[in-house]
């Protein structure tokens, strides 16, 4: 919640740093703004968090960006304060500690991690810490559906929270990518918005070697570089082009065409990452961006990891890369995040080596201005495995050799 405090004009500011601004006061923080911070999250929304500098006492201009997670924990002086805030939770925790124990910890993390002296903290303290806790503070504990007292001591409170929680979780899991082979749909006709390759000889026999099992490793990337330099080379075509007039070596005019749009590929690591090279050699000055989505052990459920994108990616052409297509549930999670950072969902172009009829529908059914550009279709997923049939295998493992 300290993320939450309000930006204090000059005469707070000096009011502040001569310690005689009550920051443990509930006009002191940005309900408003917590409120919609905390309505994002729960949404599964990018949530940007502001970054407060206690030592100049005012919000900085970085921001830590924040996705959905399975358990949000938000914590606070004034967490069980605002009735709109409290109707978000689903369990409300009051941790209930000895007055020593809340001083020793606000001179601890005031004078280390907010550059302040011990005696201005004890006088802040005493004008404002202790008159707030019994004033705001200490009331709240009926708002709360568990009191801890004693805190981090009490082992047993904690452990039947832990537990609560690992249950509520378990009871409300669901199975996304095995519940979206479920899904009703015409596997006879593809959306109008998928652009598969011309199925020639050439892109035949690549495939064939891709797919064998036995093809030396040398081979597998040379092949693979190349298929992605013939997807790139036809998602391009899909681009905006205007006219464009050039000179020759014989000084004669040429009208031609150039390409208006910046361009950006992003990969879903790890196999996207393998798409990397073979956009560079049509693409030598894009832009390049990485989002990390990884299987979980246990489930098998697509989850978002690290996301790395440049600062611009909304000026941009998207060309999102992942190697296979199965159910659609990682490309998703990519496309959202790309929505996220203001990509338009007209502005991309998602690429990859192999599609099924299945996570094709996912994905235009979900997000129909979105182009898919593939270079096969293969018709099957394994139930079990959830590979794509008969399929390429772990394309990553194969690419990276650590299969």
């Amino acid at each position: 919640m300290d993320s939450f405090y309000k930006e204090l004009s000059l005469e707070k500011k000096i009011e502040a740093q001569n310690n005689n601004y009550n920051f443990d006061h509930p006009d002191a923080f940005d309900f408003d703004l917590l409120l919609y911070t905390l309505k994002n999250m729960k949404e599964g929304k990018k949530t940007e968090i502001p970054v407060y500098d206690f030592i100049t006492h005012s919000r900085t201009s970085q921001k830590n960006s924040l996705y959905g997670a399975n358990v949000v924990i938000f914590e606070g002086i004034f967490a069980l304060y605002d009735q709109r805030i409290m109707d978000l939770m689903d369990l409300k925790v009051f941790v209930d500690t000895d007055s020593d124990i809340r001083l020793i910890r606000r001179l601890k993390r005031d004078i280390s991690e907010r550059g302040r002296d011990i005696n201005g903290v004890i006088q802040q303290y005493q004008k404002f810490v202790k008159p707030a806790f019994d004033q705001y503070i200490q009331p709240t504990v009926k708002n709360a559906d568990v009191i801890i007292p004693r805190g981090l001591d009490n082992l047993v409170a904690i452990d039947l929270i832990t537990k609560h929680i690992q249950r509520q979780l378990h009871e409300r899991q669901f199975n996304f990518r095995w519940d979206l082979l479920k899904i009703d749909y015409n596997d006879k006709k593809i959306p109008e918005n998928v652009i598969i390759l011309d199925q020639t000889s050439q892109l035949k026999g690549i495939h064939t070697i891709i797919r064998d099992k036995n093809t030396h490793l040398d081979d597998f990337i040379f092949y693979s570089e190349r298929l992605v330099a013939i997807i790139v080379e036809r998602a391009l075509s899909e681009l905006t082009y205007e006219k464009h007039e050039v000179v020759t070596p014989l000084n004669i005019p040429y009208v031609g065409k150039r390409c208006i749009e910046k361009i950006c590929g992003v990969s879903i690591l790890r196999a996207g990452g393998t798409m990397e090279v073979g956009l560079r050699r049509v693409v030598k000055d894009a832009l390049i961006g990485k989002i990390l989505i990884q299987s979980r052990p246990k489930t098998g459920e697509p989850s978002l990891h690290f996301v790395s994108l440049p600062d611009n990616i909304h000026e941009c052409y998207v060309l999102l890369m992942d190697a296979q297509i199965a159910t659609g549930a990682a490309a998703l999670m990519a496309i959202r995040v790309l929505l996220d950072h203001d990509v338009p969902e007209d502005k991309i172009i998602f690429l990859n080596f192999l599609a099924t009829p299945l996570g094709l529908h996912v994905i235009t059914n979900v997000f129909p201005k979105v182009k898919i550009c593939t270079s096969m279709i293969d018709p099957k997923i394994n139930d079990e495995t959830l590979f794509i049939e008969p399929g390429m295998g772990n394309f990553g493992d194969r690419y990276y050799g650590t299969l």
